[in-house]
């Protein structure tokens, strides 16, 4: 446990860090209950917050991916639901139609030609986690 809270601090100081994501890190250094205490020193500290952690992430991804993405991508670094919800909405996004055009003007530039490039583009942007319907409303602007 000596170690631990050092450890802890050091990654924390590169970035902002979710709790499962650093309990994670930290297990193969000490027993399940040494890091949970670490934890939720940090915690109590305010070193540690979920909510700090959306917010970092929104930042820094949420003009290249859609709300299904980061939202998955959130909820897979162990942020509560409530959490993820709740910063989503407190985040200063630009809206997802503006951020698929953003992200498509910079891959592509030209409007698909035929079926098979429509498809390409569209499951590129799909793959970024933009709902099918703001993907189609914006391949067919281009296509008029």
């Amino acid at each position: 446990m000596n170690d631990l809270k050092p450890r802890a601090i050091r990654l924390l100081a590169r970035r902002e860090h979710s709790r499962a994501e650093l309990a994670r890190k930290l297990s193969p250094h000490g027993s399940p209950e040494e890091v949970d205490t670490v934890l939720t020193e940090l915690q109590n500290a305010n070193l540690l917050s979920d909510a700090r952690f959306a917010d970092s992430y929104l930042r820094s991804q949420g003009a290249r991916l859609g709300a299904a993405k980061l939202r998955q991508t959130l909820r897979g670094k162990g942020v509560a639901e409530e959490t993820i919800a709740a910063r989503l909405a407190a985040a200063d996004l630009p809206d997802e139609l503006e951020r698929v055009r953003t992200l498509w003007a910079r891959k592509f530039g030209s409007a698909p030609t035929d079926a098979r490039e429509w498809a390409r583009q569209a499951r590129f942007l799909q793959s970024r986690g933009f709902g099918t319907d703001v993907i189609r409303k914006v391949l067919k602007e281009l296509a008029e």
